[in-house]
């Protein structure tokens, strides 16, 4: 798992380089975690947007999506207010969940946060119970602060 999350997080970067449009970084970061991870059907990032003050939907890879997301909802929302990374084995025993596609049955989220400020988070789909280990986490947690390391605060 330790090469994957270096080589992943390198490919990252080596994308990000140079770009500061956020759509396009979060549209080549699902990208390369769509063809690079196993057993997941959706991979995407909900944008924080102030305006609004929720969670609206990003570039992703996989099917049609919800589009809105309120603070606090959803496994999505859940882990965006808590800043803390969230897995859920089954997404059917978590309440509140919103279903987008029924054939997710295990969810990860990131929250992404830079210098306080929030951007969203990085979210990933699985058809398979339990899809997500604490190593997953990990390497998802990493990629994300490659990411964010590529976020311009305006």
């Amino acid at each position: 798992m330790q090469k994957m999350t270096n080589l992943l997080n390198q490919q990252l970067d080596a994308l990000l380089e140079n770009e500061t449009d956020i759509v396009s970084n979060m549209a080549n970061a699902s990208a390369l975690l769509n063809q690079s991870l196993e057993q997941i059907n959706w991979v995407g990032f909900y944008r924080y947007v102030k305006n609004h003050n929720e969670l609206i939907l990003g570039p992703f890879q996989g099917n049609v999506a919800c589009m809105h997301i309120k603070n606090g909802d959803g496994v999505c929302g859940t882990a965006f207010t808590d800043r803390h990374p969230l897995r859920v084995p089954d997404v059917h025993q978590f309440a509140g969940h919103i279903a987008c596609d029924a054939n997710s049955k295990s969810e990860i989220v990131i929250p992404l946060y830079k210098q306080e400020i929030p951007i969203g988070v990085l979210d990933i789909d699985s058809p398979v119970l339990n899809r997500f280990s604490e190593d997953d986490e990990r390497l998802l947690s990493e990629f994300g602060s490659v990411f964010l390391k590529h976020v311009a605060l305006s």
